[in-house]
This record gives structure tokens, C-alpha cells and sequence, in this order.
């Protein structure tokens, strides 16, 4: 079975409150099928063995559906495999020996909770600042009843696959979070079901983004390329032009 072993330079830091820095482990002989983060279990059983704190960091589902891990390999969000979050990323993409630099996404808006987890709540603050539709319809139709054409579903598909990793911003230069409500607000802002408070959802949204202190677009297209689910940062375009459509 091929093997590869790593030395990998984690940022370790026991709260937000604490001083950090980098600790240097070294793991020898791993299966190239194991993932980056089965790597990290084999070395928090050995340090729990020993006595000492495991690595923190976040994870769930472990099959890139779920968004809840993620951090910098090599200065890379989510790592150098494209369309890949960290979860799927396996061994066999580093060479043997190879010096592996693990740190927590880096925006002030994801302030860090332990060593490579960081708090994402502000994500979930910008989509419940876009609110629900307040406009009395009476019950709910049934949603096969609405035609929708195949083109628009694929589009409004498109933007869902969104996970809220936080890659773009951990990639962005501005820490900008516009892919991110980009994709939220065009998941449902193309189907018929979106369409009340259309406008003022997506003004509400980016206002919170800017208010949970996200940077804004410049356009470098960083986010589009650290993207595991490869979402197009042609909308953020869309969710611009958003503001400003008619009622």
C-alpha cells in the first residue's frame, strides 16, 4: 500500500482570548487514501496519549456537502485540490516529505475559537437578516404545481450547491462574503417562491454583510477559484444589479 509521510506546521491557540503560534508534528508512514483530516485524528490520538490538547477543528459530514470544516493548507482555503474541501482532500495529493502549513481561515469577521475552527456564526446572521416572506398567501401550494423552466431550475441549482464553508472569504483579499450572499439570495431569488420583498431581502443582506464587517468585492475572482462547489462569481453581479430592480 503507498504511503507518504508529512510534517505538518499547525497553528495552535486554546481560545479567542489566547496567544497562538505554530507547533511542528511529524507523521510518518500514512495511507495515501486516508484524508487530510483522518491524518489529523491519527495525530490527536497520539497527542491524547501523551497527554496533551488534540488539534481543534471543525468537521461533520466528511463527503464536501456540509461545510463545516475548512481551513488554510499551505495558504490555500481548502487546500490545493480545485473543487475540493478539506474533508476530500487526500494524502495522495502531497508528495512524500512534504511541509504542510495548516492555520485557520483569517478574516475578522471569523474570529478564531481554537487552533484551526473559527467562529462562522456571521453567515448565519446575514441569512436571517434576509427575513421571510411577510405577506399573508394563505397556506402553502405545492411546490410541483409551479412550472418552472429547465434552464431557470438549473440556474437557481447552481446557487444552492453554496455550502457556507467560508473559502471566499478566507481567500478574498477583503475578506469580502459577496459570493457567499450572492449565492443565497440567487438560490431562491430566480424561482417564483422568492419573489415577494425580492429587493429589500437582498438590500438587507448585503447591508448585514457590510455590518458584520465582510470587506467589499474587488473583483479578483479569488473566491471563484477557492470555491469547493466552483460557484460562479458572475453572481455577484447579479445580486448587485438586485438592489437597485424595480419593486
Amino acid at each position: 500500500m503507498p504511503t507518504v509521510s508529512l510534517t505538518l506546521r499547525i497553528w495552535r491557540q486554546a481560545g479567542p482570548d489566547q496567544p497562538g503560534g505554530f507547533e511542528v508534528h511529524a507523521l510518518e508512514a500514512m495511507s495515501t487514501d486516508l484524508s487530510l483530516l483522518e491524518a489529523l485524528d491519527l495525530l490527536n490520538e497520539r497527542l491524547i496519549a501523551a497527554g496533551g490538547r488534540p488539534v481543534g477543528f471543525e468537521h461533520d459530514c466528511r463527503e464536501g456537502i456540509c461545510g463545516s470544516c475548512g481551513f488554510l493548507v499551505n495558504g490555500q482555503a481548502q487546500g490545493p485540490q480545485r473543487a475540493t474541501s478539506v474533508c476530500q482532500l487526500y494524502l495522495r495529493q502531497f508528495r512524500d516529505g512534504a511541509e504542510l502549513t495548516l492555520e485557520p481561515f483569517r478574516a475578522r469577521a471569523f474570529p478564531v475559537l481554537q487552533d484551526l475552527a473559527v467562529d462562522r456564526s456571521a453567515f448565519d446572521r446575514i441569512i436571517a437578516s434576509g427575513g421571510y416572506c411577510s405577506i399573508n398567501t394563505g397556506s402553502a401550494p405545492e411546490a410541483n404545481a409551479l412550472l418552472i423552466g429547465r434552464e431557470q431550475a438549473a440556474q437557481a441549482f447552481d446557487a444552492a450547491t453554496c455550502i457556507g464553508c467560508g473559502a471566499c472569504v478566507a481567500s478574498c483579499r477583503n475578506a469580502s462574503a459577496s459570493l457567499f450572499v450572492a449565492a443565497k439570495l440567487a438560490h431562491l431569488g430566480q424561482l417564483p417562491q422568492g419573489q415577494p420583498e425580492r429587493r429589500d431581502r437582498a438590500q438587507a443582506m448585503q447591508d448585514r454583510m457590510v455590518s458584520e464587517g465582510f470587506g467589499s468585492c474587488s473583483s479578483h475572482l479569488e473566491c471563484e477559484a477557492a470555491c469547493p462547489k466552483q460557484i460562479s462569481a458572475d453572481w455577484i453581479s447579479w445580486m448587485h444589479r438586485e438592489s437597485w430592480r424595480r419593486p
